[in-house]
């Protein structure tokens, strides 16, 4: 199919799930029309947390060193008891194995500013708003175009758009969800708690990363945002409110350990309360992810409780790993059971992520049955265990489980590199120092330690894959020292730098192409990637 007939992907949504992963279709040249019902962006802050991993993934779309002038590295977890007495700390390094901070707040509309101004020089992307989507079908035929009927505002016609595939970045009320016929999951975590977003130049007394509240009668999550930019979170009885005179005198209660408010009142010209808003956190997770060639991804998929800030991470994590296949099958006939791969990867890890929230919710700052307080005390018992608490933050994110792109070895010691991330290093290119993946292009790579063997070379041609010595890149030895630990000769890298296939040390090569050749069948065709120094 020629570029002028092809059919664009539509993706319904265009906060920063959708958004970026249009900007990920573009990558590979794939077009993409995107509807929103919001004619603009979404003016008040929500997400405000985003790791080194999400950080990569924004580098991938052209944005992250704007990003970086309105990001503020934050330097990890503290969890308090009632008396705000240090629990356990969980810290997080300035230099992840990313090549970015392990944890930066930010302002959501800024970072949809940068997307959607990336997304404007895209001529690949076409964003259409003030528009409702009403209806996503599609034949039995699992490969069949899928048919999204929208109306715009203030109209009552509808039109439609065939598209070669359906993104369903709508939320947790999705359309796309109801459309392929999916329903929740239910993890068993349900509160209602009160966001407050703040500015104010007052001195507030706290550290500069997250605060959360152990305290089964009151608990609270405390966040440094910004240079002047504070949220607290709070769970509030049903009749509790923070607007008038008497919310007004009861927020001051609740932020006096950390700011000092005058009881008169008179603090209103240097703490402004930006937005406060009530939320029902809830574990939920679809049953399905895809139905033919309709996906669901972000909170159209999951939903997480907030306590380790990886709701939106969790989001754009779905669009890295969906946007390479889907481009491969539509760009270069890729068979259609490499998308079988989205839900088989990115299920299992999200499921694990929002797990890990509810234990945090329920053990730190929820749950008012006898037995909370026994779960505070064994968890501050076991974060005094040296190590425990940097073991836990370095291990948050797990490896993905073997599958047809992910070929686990029997090993019997050490770690496989099989289904975790390449560390990206910064590398000297013709003079200039830039990071690993600018250099590794969009498409699969071989890094290897040991000259490239006959079938080294085989496995990158069939895929479009440079091959990189890594003693030809000046990385500090970041990337020797990885495979070493590893036990690795060489390493086989996907297009979203997750880690394929590794030849064991001393062991031979990488294994048979047969085993995945069929899922990624593609005509041969030179690498993208800039060839190594």
């Amino acid at each position: 199919m020629s570029a002028a007939s092809r059919r664009p992907v539509v993706i319904i949504g265009a906060g920063p799930v959708g958004v970026t992963a249009a900007l990920l279709l573009a990558r590979h040249g794939v077009p993409s029309l995107l509807l929103e019902r919001h004619r603009g962006i979404y003016p008040l802050p929500r997400a405000v947390v985003v790791d080194d991993e999400i950080r990569r993934i924004l580098q991938s779309v052209g944005v992250h060193e704007e990003f970086a002038t309105l990001a503020r590295p934050a330097p990890g977890l503290r969890l308090l008891d009632a008396r705000r007495r240090v629990i356990a700390e969980f810290p997080r390094s300035l230099h992840g194995h990313h090549g970015f901070p392990q944890t930066s707040m930010f302002d959501q509309p800024e970072l949809e500013r940068l997307l959607r101004d990336a997304l404007a020089r895209r001529p690949e992307c076409e964003l259409r708003g003030g528009v409702e989507v009403v209806s996503v079908s599609q034949d039995t035929d699992r490969t069949a175009p899928v048919r999204v009927t929208f109306r715009r505002d203030g109209s009552d016609e509808e039109e439609h758009v065939w598209a070669d595939a359906v993104l369903g970045c709508d939320g947790a009320g999705s359309i796309t969800r109801d459309a392929i016929g999916a329903v929740w999951e239910d993890l068993h975590f349900e509160e209602s708690w009160r966001v407050i977003d703040v500015r104010t130049s007052r001195r507030v007394s706290s550290w500069d990363g997250a605060e959360q509240i152990c305290c089964p009668t009151r608990p609270a999550t405390y966040m440094r945002v910004g240079e002047d930019r504070y949220r607290w979170e709070f769970r509030l009885d049903d009749d509790e409110r923070l607007d008038g005179p008497q919310g007004r005198a009861r927020l001051r209660e609740l932020v006096a350990p950390w700011v000092d408010l005058p009881s008169d009142g008179s603090e209103d010209d240097d703490f402004e309360v930006i937005r406060q808003a009530q939320y029902t956190f809830r574990a939920r997770l679809a049953d399905r992810w895809r139905r033919g060639r309709v996906f669901l991804l972000g909170d159209a998929a999951h939903l997480t409780p907030p306590f380790i800030g990886q709701g939106l991470c969790a989001g754009l994590r779905d669009a890295r790993n969906l946007t390479w296949k889907l481009a491969r099958v539509l760009q270069q006939g890729a068979d259609d059971r490499l998308l079988d791969t989205y839900e088989r990867e990115r299920k299992p890890h999200a499921r694990h992520m929002v797990r890990v929230a509810v234990a945090v919710g329920w053990a730190m700052t929820g749950g008012q049955d006898r037995g909370a307080a026994i779960r505070r005390a064994v968890v501050g018992a076991a974060c005094r265990i040296p190590g425990v608490t940097a073991a836990v933050s370095r291990d948050l994110s797990p490896a993905l489980a073997a599958n047809p792109l992910v070929r686990r070895r029997p090993r019997l010691t050490g770690r496989s590199l099989a289904g975790t991330f390449c560390p990206q290093p910064r590398v000297i290119v013709d003079g200039r120092r830039e990071r690993l993946d600018d250099i590794l292009g969009d498409s699969f790579a071989v890094l290897t330690a040991l000259p490239p063997t006959a079938r080294m070379t085989g496995v990158a041609t069939a895929l479009g894959a440079s091959v990189i010595h890594v003693d030809d890149l000046d990385d500090d030895g970041t990337l020797a020292a990885w495979l070493s630990r590893g036990r690795a000769d060489a390493v086989l890298l996907r297009p979203d730098r997750v880690v394929m296939d590794t030849v064991p040390t001393g062991t031979g090569d990488f294994t048979d192409a047969a085993a995945w050749a069929p899922l990624l069948h593609t005509a041969r065709r030179p690498a993208e990637a800039r060839p190594a120094p």
